[in-house]
């Protein structure tokens, strides 16, 4: 039997942050979250305002920068509305962020993404896992969620964006992987 006592890398090469491999479920779950938060933003780099505009095929209008818009509206509703209860409106001009302005360019929604981010990890340090909040959208609107639920709701919700914006940035400049 091998005893392998090598470290695990803290980050990779591309600079995002490598999940925990053991720990409590919270790192894990955190970590997870963070690495395909980084996923996303690896998926903008180098790329300029029109790139991130360029939509992956029609009939979809969907694009790096709509992707981008729309998961800091997600980071907001659920970390600020759902588990804090604030009152808070949407961060761009309608409820899913898709919607491009054409004054918004790609630096302008990172930062209000990064700050969204910033905010729930604000409010996430306060609660425990088992914390809830409540659903503020129909059709589910009233209904408890624990800090759990939402942690794993964000990373399924980031995973399968980052899907998306492995498509669409192969359609902008024929970049893969990651």
């Amino acid at each position: 039997m091998t005893n392998n006592t090598s470290r695990t890398p803290q980050t990779l090469p591309d600079g995002r942050p490598v999940p925990p491999m053991t720990g409590s479920e919270r790192a894990l779950l955190e970590g997870w979250l963070d690495f395909h938060r980084a996923t996303l933003e690896l998926k903008c780099r180098g790329l300029d305002d029109a790139q991130v505009r360029r939509a992956a095929a029609e009939p979809s209008s969907l694009t790096l920068l709509g992707l981008v818009q729309h998961l800091a509206e997600v980071e907001r509703n659920w970390f600020q509305r759902v588990l804090a209860g604030l009152d808070v409106p949407p961060v761009f001009e309608e409820e899913t962020g898709y919607a491009l302005d054409p004054r918004r360019g790609l630096q302008d929604a990172l930062d209000v993404w990064r700050r969204e981010i910033a905010r729930g990890r604000e409010l996430l340090a306060a609660r425990d896992l088992e914390d809830t909040g409540h659903i503020v959208d129909e059709p589910m609107s009233g209904l408890a969620v624990s800090v759990r639920w939402v942690l794993i709701h964000l990373i399924e919700e980031y995973a399968r964006h980052n899907g998306h914006a492995d498509i669409l940035r192969e359609r902008i400049d024929g970049v893969t992987g990651a």
